[in-house]
């Protein structure tokens, strides 16, 4: 398979993770625009490229990060996606549920637990895509899903009857 038909076949890949960082469709476009544009362009001068997904997610991620700086030094805000008409069926309600247990997580542990559960990278190839020891990332991942199931069980619980 030649690198622009694996490049090709990322983009839906790269779609979803810039959404889930972004959670704003055109923001989120923009980001995967740009980093289709800094691969392609640096192509020719990238010699030895052998996995080519995991080298579209680090370029996301670095542009991902410094498009956060300079939002955060313009003190931006930051969009969240708002219902507008309230869900009717349970799976609405998990999903919302999710949703809300992972924007409750800290962005580190976010990143983390996308690109191994939804993305399926191995802790290696997240360790080199964000830049951290593979122990950081294990040790992140696990934080992530604790944090997540205890979210996910207090949206379950359900209130105590009064017996008198």
């Amino acid at each position: 398979m030649s690198i622009l038909a694996e490049i090709e076949e990322a983009v839906p890949a790269l779609r979803r993770y810039a959404w889930s960082l972004l959670r704003h469709p055109h923001d989120a476009e923009d980001l995967v625009q740009d980093t289709l544009l800094r691969a392609l362009s640096s192509l020719p001068r990238e010699p030895g490229i052998t996995a080519v997904r995991p080298w579209l997610f680090t370029i996301l991620h670095n542009l991902s990060v410094s498009r956060w700086r300079s939002l955060r030094r313009r003190a931006a805000a930051r969009f969240t996606p708002e219902d507008k008409v309230g869900p009717s069926q349970d799976w609405h309600l998990a999903t919302r549920d999710l949703m809300r247990g992972l924007e409750a997580l800290s962005e580190d542990q976010r990143r983390v637990l996308l690109l191994v559960s939804v993305e399926g990278f191995d802790y290696r190839e997240v360790a080199a895509i964000l830049g951290l020891p593979i122990g950081t990332v294990m040790s992140r991942l696990s934080r992530a899903r604790d944090a997540l199931a205890a979210q996910m069980e207090e949206g379950q619980r359900q209130p105590l009857r009064r017996v008198k």
